[in-house]
């Protein structure tokens, strides 16, 4: 825990925009200090970043006083660019009616039954990956595993022919590494140019599912072309853009899911030998990866109506950042919050986010999460880092991007 000095230090001088490099590889002390010391924290640039449970929970709930939509926000970040089209046209960054019209299509594909339908094919995924994994001995745990579950799953669920998903990770980085709060001139290019080739290629693709539709029940893209006829109608640039929102919400969150959750374990053994002794704790284990090492550590709002928040009047056209790393480490809400606990309960994490816009696909995400983690190590239980492992070098989404191990 840093010191009084070190704290007052870190929360006076934070800056979102200016981030030393050792806040990637380890942000919680920041995070720590924040939450003590200016738990509603005003930013260069009139914004505020919140760290406090409490204040998420609200904010998350609250969505008349706080607003999803980034039209406002994203205009002077993108300027008129295909970044900006996409990000102002996907659920996630949008209010109702929009966010309600595509939301209500897609939970449909992604009921209860649908996903118990999808577990046999996914195990079947996870055992090939480990057998590919077996012959070579020394992996890396995204490239081989972590990334290639979720592109497969999300590839089915847009029905995207198998030869076809070769682009699909590199789009969704590129355009989620544009969502950084600062953004290079070189990382708006690459996130333009996939937004541009992810369109052309979806437009072929929902000319194709048109001319031959799969089954709505468990074919998302078929569900939203169909959800036009019926009544729930999306513009062209609503279907492709939410079809790109899909790939991105399931690919970096899920992947950064079971990167971070195996290497938590390998930094705490005696919760991986727990885990091994009791199998049984999975689910509770996957929850409490989710909020130690949460897939998405920031959240955004705005203020539609005047407001206050821990004592501190907001303004309408407020930008709000919501720490979603630092909130599931509040001791207020989560008793001993820096100890990595397995069995935790509860565990009322915000890492699916809550209220309205709470993520559509959590109950997919745990349940390729829980068959991953656990899997893998039933099959590779003395697995250990044969390398040093890269972290992604990113704010808003942690996770790795290498993570080189010997299989054991």
């Amino acid at each position: 825990m840093p010191a009084l000095d070190e704290a007052t230090a870190l929360a006076g001088g934070f800056d979102l925009r200016a981030l030393p490099p050792s806040f990637y590889d380890d942000p919680y002390p920041t995070y720590r200090a924040l939450r003590e010391q200016a738990p509603v924290k005003r930013m260069p640039d009139g914004s505020v970043l919140l760290t406090r449970w409490a204040d998420l929970d609200r904010v998350y709930r609250d969505t008349r006083t706080f607003s999803s939509d980034k039209h406002v926000e994203f205009a002077p970040k993108y300027g008129a660019t295909p970044l900006y089209e996409h990000h102002t046209t996907s659920l996630v960054f949008n209010d109702p009616p929009l966010h309600t019209r595509v939301r209500r299509l897609i939970m449909g594909a992604l009921t209860p039954r649908a996903i118990g339908g999808m577990e046999p094919a996914l195990v079947g995924l996870v055992e090939g990956l480990l057998d590919a994994m077996a012959a070579k001995g020394e992996v890396d745990l995204i490239e081989d595993f972590a990334a290639a579950i979720p592109i497969e799953v999300i590839g089915n669920l847009l029905g995207v022919p198998a030869e076809e998903r070769g682009p699909l990770r590199g789009w969704s980085l590129a355009i989620l590494g544009a969502l950084e709060p600062v953004v290079t001139p070189e990382a708006a290019a690459r996130g333009n140019a996939a937004v541009t080739g992810f369109l052309a290629y979806l437009r072929g693709l929902v000319a194709r599912r048109r001319a031959a539709p799969l089954d709505p029940a468990t074919c998302v893209l078929t569900r939203l072309i169909q959800g036009e006829e019926s009544g729930d109608r999306l513009t062209e640039a609503e279907l492709l853009h939410n079809c790109i929102f899909l790939l991105n919400a399931g690919h970096e969150t899920t992947t950064n899911l079971i990167g971070n959750g195996l290497e938590a374990l390998l930094r705490h053994p005696a919760e991986k030998a727990r885990l091994l002794a009791e199998p049984g704790l999975i689910n509770a284990a996957v929850e409490e990866v989710l909020r130690y090492e949460s897939s998405n550590q920031l959240g955004n709002r705005g203020v539609a109506s005047p407001c206050e928040i821990g004592g501190v009047a907001l303004a309408p056209g407020t930008l709000v950042t919501l720490c979603i790393g630092a909130a599931n480490r509040d001791p207020a809400q989560f008793p001993d919050p820096e100890r990595f606990d397995i069995g935790r309960m509860p565990n009322r994490h915000l890492a699916f986010a809550a209220g309205a816009h709470q993520c559509a696909g959590l109950a997919l995400a745990r349940l390729e999460g829980r068959i991953a983690i656990s899997r893998f190590l039933a099959r590779f239980p003395g697995y250990a880092v044969s390398a040093p492992p890269v972290r992604g070098g990113r704010a808003r989404f942690r996770g790795f991007l290498r993570l080189p191990v010997r299989l054991g």
